[in-house]
């Protein structure tokens, strides 16, 4: 088995659509989140700004079941193809790349993300 190689104990996710291929999100992995993922086969980051281990959808019910785990050429990013439920994106869009960096939105929101989590609740 391939070791991914945490920098400050995280690694980055590539999470993409199992079917389409389409990049939906990246996040950060702890090795806690990982083992988490691979024993539940959901996904599970940790939060930076949070400090904490999430299971992607224990807010929204937007749950990743992880089919299959990648790693890179330099065991330092991880590439999760996922089969997402519902959104990806807590602003309600199917994916968090869903707009340019002039600001132009190249894909519409799917949901109102007031109510997913309801009006200043936690992404998730």
């Amino acid at each position: 088995m391939t070791e991914p190689k945490f920098t400050g104990g995280l690694v980055p996710v590539v999470v993409v659509d199992a079917g389409s291929r389409e990049v939906l999100m990246v996040a950060y992995a702890d090795r806690e989140a990982l083992d988490l993922t691979r024993e539940t086969g959901f996904a599970h980051y940790y939060s930076r700004s949070r400090k904490k281990i999430w299971k992607k959808g224990e807010e929204s019910g937007h749950l990743q079941r992880v089919l299959r785990i990648l790693v890179d050429c330099d065991e330092d990013t991880l590439l999760y193809e996922v089969e997402q439920e519902g959104v990806a994106c807590h602003t309600g869009h199917r994916s968090c790349f869903y707009r340019t960096l002039d600001g132009e939105e190249i894909s519409p929101r799917v949901l109102d993300p007031d109510e997913i989590y309801g009006k200043g609740g936690q992404k998730g």
